[in-house]
């Protein structure tokens, strides 16, 4: 099978599975929403713990950065965080 047989046949299973929600054994604002949670409840405040043990190493090495890549890492943790809270905030304000 090439590239683009390949390419074609993920994208027609997407769309079977996108217009007929009983094929794919979910709906598809389900599935945005279970995304939407591992993202903002998971793997972004991961990313801000990381950043900040990263931006901690920086600091310890005695890197001339080292404040910069702390200030971007409590951003990040802010945003990581913050992010269920600003995701709803958005929904509100839309709705």
């Amino acid at each position: 099978m090439n590239k683009k047989q390949m390419v074609l046949t993920l994208a027609l299973v997407a769309a079977v599975g996108t217009l007929t929600p009983e094929l794919a054994h979910a709906g598809l604002e389900t599935s945005l929403m279970g995304i939407k949670s591992k993202l903002t409840g998971v793997i972004l405040p991961l990313l801000s713990v990381i950043g900040i043990a990263i931006a901690g190493i920086s600091f310890f090495t005695g890197n001339p950065n080292a404040k910069q890549h702390i200030a971007y890492a409590i951003i990040g943790c802010i945003i990581g965080f913050g992010a269920q809270g600003i995701v709803d905030f958005i929904a509100q304000t839309v709705r």
